[in-house]
């Protein structure tokens, strides 16, 4: 049986339930992001039952968090929120591409999705920013297709990219060069051939 750690339960309860609030997760985010089932997150978040936190919930917690364990017991509230305030994209001046993309979402599905997975957000590229921008507009693809789909083929073509580029230090070089021409010349039909 996993023991409790000694920690004022209900303090710790509010401290995680305004942290998650901060970061704009409701009761089905946090779950996910905690990996804990919907009725512990649920509790977690309304501040109910008796129920006290498990040291493996308090570790799901923290790490969802971005913390560590002694961080989310140990740290006053007013702290942890000022060190997340200070990391939103939102307040991140050094980082002009995402402050970009905050200022110009004006669809609410971009921007409920961005605020629902602030980790995936940050590791757009400046290019992928103008690919999401450009999908915005009453009725356009980001509306119909939804903005998870747009954003998950972003994420499909960057992993390729990397792959390729693992591939292409590699003594496999010429497979990828030949295998590439053909798909190109498979995408390209009324290209000119001289």
């Amino acid at each position: 049986m996993d023991p409790v750690i000694h920690v004022n339960n209900a303090d710790l309860v509010a401290k995680i339930a305004r942290l998650v609030k901060e970061r704009g997760w409701n009761q089905e985010d946090f779950a996910r992001h905690a990996d804990l089932n919907r009725q512990t997150a649920r509790q977690i978040m309304l501040m109910t039952g008796d129920r006290r936190l498990r040291n493996a919930t308090i570790g799901a917690c923290a790490r969802a968090l971005g913390l560590t364990v002694s961080e989310l017991t140990d740290v006053p509230l007013d702290r942890l929120l000022s060190r997340m305030n200070l990391q939103s994209p939102e307040a991140a001046p050094d980082d002009a591409g995402l402050r970009r993309l905050y200022e110009q979402a004006t669809q609410p599905e971009l921007r409920g999705w961005m605020e629902r997975n602030p980790e995936r957000t940050k590791q757009l590229t400046e290019a992928e920013i103008d690919e999401l921008l450009s999908l915005q507009g009453t009725g356009g693809p980001l509306t119909s297709l939804g903005v998870e789909h747009f954003v998950q083929v972003i994420e499909r073509k960057r992993r390729l990219i990397e792959q390729v580029h693992a591939i292409a230090g590699t003594e496999y070089l010429d497979v990828l060069e030949k295998m590439v021409e053909l798909m190109y010349d498979k995408i390209q039909p009324y290209r000119n051939r001289a």
